[in-house]
Parts: structure tokens; sequence; C-alpha cells
């Protein structure tokens, strides 16, 4: 089944409904709020702000909501604030998610949306994100999975018709180790290591992984960090925050994977 074919299942799962759907402004749950906001009879897009998401998190969801003029209510849950959560147990993604699914659910049921959704695609079911569960234990449907969409996919749909999302909503919190305590300080340092080497290269994603006195960053674009000294200017900067090495992961990140699905039996 081509990508159209499978943009056209989405259609048909959301025509009609009234659609609350977990929103963070990335690439899949902007397609769903995209294409909801087409043919849904009313669409609710709910962000939770649980502080420690990148600098203009919040912001980029406002822009997109409005820009299709969705309906968008935004939950304050502080993290920090809850000691499991901040033990960060190799569970960490689990008890994330149960926090914010339950707030999502309640916030949609509250107000009258039948049919509660996020942007789960086929990648994250090969991907080692254990949070999953909560999706399906809250009954939360997953419109892009049921249409087999993988994340490159869902990028080349997007940047083909020029609709706008976030490429960075991942919580900062999964920079620290598990079984390392998170604690504002360390997310304040990485939060602003990212965005030293976002505003000093034309790199798109960047990841300042902390393992203590070692940072590691991962970026989409290495020739940006490598060229022009960048890199001794990105240490040196790093340096000053604590870090007494910095390293650089020479694998850039991508969205290319290539998924195959073998079904047999139906």
């Amino acid at each position: 089944m081509n990508i159209e074919n499978k943009i056209n299942t989405v259609k048909e799962i959301l025509k009609d409904k009234k659609v609350a759907i977990g929103f963070s402004g990335g690439s899949d749950s902007t397609l769903i709020i995209y294409l909801a906001s087409l043919f849904a009879k009313d669409t609710l897009a709910i962000t939770i702000d649980n502080h420690l998401m990148p600098t203009g998190f919040i912001e980029h969801t406002k822009r997109v909501t409005d820009l299709y003029n969705v309906r968008h209510e935004i939950i304050d849950i502080d993290f920090y604030k809850d000691d499991d959560f901040l033990e960060n147990s190799p569970k960490r993604c689990y008890t994330c998610r149960n926090l914010m699914y339950s707030e999502i659910k309640k916030l949609a049921v509250e107000n009258g949306f039948d049919y509660i959704c996020d942007g789960n695609n086929i990648s994250d079911l090969i991907d080692d994100r254990p949070g999953i569960l909560i999706t399906y234990a809250n009954n939360f449907k997953t419109p892009l999975i049921e249409a087999r969409l993988n994340s490159k996919e869902i990028h080349e749909y997007l940047d083909k018709n020029n609709i706008p999302y976030s490429k960075s909503t991942t919580c900062l919190a999964t920079r620290i180790k598990t079984d390392t305590p998170i604690t504002k300080e360390k997310i304040d340092t990485i939060s602003y290591c990212e965005d030293y080497i976002l505003s000093n290269t034309n790199c798109e994603i960047v990841k300042v992984r902390d393992f203590g006195k070692v940072s590691m960053c991962e970026v989409d674009n290495i020739i940006e960090v490598l060229q022009d000294n960048k890199f001794k200017q990105i240490n040196d900067e790093l340096k000053k925050q604590g870090y007494k090495k910095v390293s650089l992961n020479l694998s850039e990140i991508k969205n290319t994977d290539e998924i195959i699905l073998d079904c047999k039996n139906g």
C-alpha cells in the first residue's frame, strides 16, 4: 500500500468523529491534527507541559493549532514533584506516559470527545518504548498504526505538503541515563547546551546526552559541527557547563529506516 492510500485510511478513520489527541507538535501528532481539521466533526488538541521539554515547545504547539483552527488545551503537570519519575528507573517512560495520558483522557471525556488517540506509528512498535503500553491500557486509538504508516512515510508526506512540524519534541529527561536521578539542574544544563548548538549551527535536531561528567552530542548534520572549528567552540562552551569531556556521536540522527511488514493469514 502506498503512502496516499495509507493517508486515505487515516482520513476515513477520523471522518465525522469528535477527535481528541495528545498533541506534541511533532510529525505524528501534527499529521493527525492536520487531517482531523479537514475531516473530523470536531478536534481537540491536548498538550502536556511537564517542564521538561525543549525550548519553544509550547509556543510551537500553539502556532500549529492556530494555523489549522483547532481548539487547544494545555495541561500543566510539574514532573519535578513526582518522586517516581525523578528516580529515573528503566520504567521512566512508562511512568511519564501514565501521568500524561490519564490527564489527557480525563479532559477529553469531560469535553465530550469519544475518539481519543495519540500519534504512535509502526516505527514506535519497533523502538524500545515501553510507554506505548499505556496507550492501550487507556484505550487510546492509534490511527497511524491502523493505517500501517511509519516515521519515514509520515515525514515524506508532511514535507511534500509543506505541513510544518517540530523536529525536536522528545522530553529532555530521555537524555539522562536511567537509574541516575533527574534534577532540574541537569535538565537546565542539557537544555542550555542543546540551545547553544542549535543557535551556532544549522542543525535542526540536537540531543545532548548526559553521562555525568561526559556529554555525548547527537545531531542531524555532523558537517555543521565539524566545519569552521565549530566543534572547538562547542567543546569549550559545554565544558563551561561542567562537563569534563564532550563527545560527538558519529551516527547522525535520521528518520530513514525502512520497515517491511510481512503479514500472513490476514
